[in-house]
């Protein structure tokens, strides 16, 4: 049981100036990232948000919302968590040089939405950045999505589709040289393998994981937990105990790691060291009912309580049935959903052509109508032109026929002339 929660903890590794942010003001954000569910964050929060506004820089206000959400869900306030959420989006979806850090917090915020049963709305939220990342061809968004794929199989206790999906995010985050993402996808598959009681694998990634410490020290905690995790799993009380003593002992174990996997770890420590009735009351203080109904019965099973055990196996038996049933609902949902966005794309597609066919219809009758246009004009001045020849060709007979005229005309006076000469000529003679 100690590992649901566990698959919920973000890693500190993710903590990357995708926003190239002043090196500054980042140094500031990333350290109290560690500690991200010090309610003093939501002060620097509101800080870097001034600062954005005054500014009109959406990067220090995203900045200061993923500081926040953290906090936000720890406090149990998720409208407020849902909210910062919705402004990264708004604020980063339009800038693709900045979806990095959006892939990054949409999955930590889905994250948050398992954690409080709202599986159907984390996965449509995975398989949405999932399409975006394809779209860009994003190695770093299709990680970040099989990643939260593969939570959502966990919490459905789909421990062999939850490491094929880490897998695929592994192979992802090598193609997208984000190797700062390898160890945490390592300790989520031996969380897997440790549901499945193949403790020598989940031992395997785990010391894969521990490799990356040297680099990301924020990875101690989640290492250490992992390890406690194992040693519990396989009943080694002595380096359970051991492992235990220096965890509670390390201040940022509390900030770094979420309230129900320190409840966890402290009722397996307990009802370990035999001190059942501890052990039941801290079990009470866990948030999900499936958590509290596996636990109870872990203890009194311990404590040969057999009545009170069985009572409890009943109560978890009952609420894994309301979650299978709930889990179809979600599958339904999810489906119906989907459809819904298939068939709305397939209709934007659709009036997409038909405006284009309609834009294309209005080109050809433009062109037709300039082009049968164009042929009236053509016609209307070879009528002109016809018309003005034949004008022309009377003209020119009419002038032809007044020229034929005067020539007759100068002939006969020319006649006349050379008459009168001759009787001119013989009247001297007489």
């Amino acid at each position: 049981m100690l590992v649901a929660s566990l698959a919920a903890l973000p890693c500190g590794a993710q903590i990357v100036n995708r926003l190239k942010v002043d090196a500054d003001v980042f140094q500031r954000y990333a350290s109290r990232r560690i500690q991200m569910y010090n309610p003093d964050n939501l002060a620097l929060a509101d800080s870097l948000y001034a600062v954005g506004q005054a500014r009109n820089s959406a990067k220090y206000k995203c900045l200061a919302l993923s500081l926040e959400f953290p906090v936000r869900f720890a406090q149990g306030d998720y409208d407020r968590m849902d909210a910062a959420v919705a402004e990264i989006e708004e604020l980063l979806k339009p800038h693709r040089d900045t979806h990095p850090f959006l892939f990054n917090a949409i999955h930590e915020y889905c994250q948050y939405l398992i954690k409080t049963e709202r599986a159907s709305d984390a996965m449509l939220a995975a398989r949405a950045m999932e399409r975006m990342a394809n779209r860009e061809k994003s190695a770093l968004g299709k990680m970040y999505s099989h990643r939260i794929i593969g939570i959502i199989q966990s919490y459905r206790t789909n421990s062999y589709l939850a490491i094929d999906n880490f897998n695929q995010a592994a192979d992802y985050c090598r193609e997208a040289k984000a190797e700062q993402e390898l160890p945490n996808l390592f300790l989520l598959i031996a969380q897997e393998y440790i549901k499945l009681e193949k403790f020598g694998r989940a031992e395997e990634f785990c010391t894969m994981a521990e490799k990356y410490q040297e680099f990301f020290p924020s990875l101690r905690i989640l290492c250490r937990m992992m390890r406690a995790t194992i040693f519990n799993a396989e009943h080694d009380w002595d380096a359970f105990w051991a492992a235990y003593d220096s965890l509670v002992n390390d201040p940022l174990y509390a900030m770094q790691a979420q309230r129900d996997a320190r409840f966890e770890m402290d009722v397996c420590y307990l009802k370990s060291k035999g001190m059942f009735e501890a052990a039941l009351a801290t079990a009470d203080s866990l948030s999900t009912a499936r958590a509290r109904y596996g636990y109870k019965h872990g203890i009194y099973a311990a404590q040969g309580s057999y009545p009170n055990a069985y009572g409890e196996l009943g109560l978890l038996m009952s609420e894994k049935d309301s979650i299978y049933i709930r889990v179809q609902n979600e599958d339904m949902a999810i489906l119906d959903a989907e459809m819904n966005n298939a068939r709305l794309r397939q209709e934007a597609a659709r009036l997409k052509s038909q405006n284009e066919m309609t834009i294309l219809l209005g080109f050809l009758a433009m062109f037709a109508i300039a082009f049968f246009a164009i042929l009236f004009s053509q016609w209307q001045l070879r009528q002109n032109l016809d018309e003005m020849k034949n004008k022309n060709n009377e003209m020119l007979k009419t002038r032809r026929a007044f020229q034929k005229a005067m020539e007759a005309k100068e002939n006969e006076n020319a006649t006349k002339i050379k008459i009168l000469q001759n009787r001119k000529s013989s009247t001297i003679k007489l």
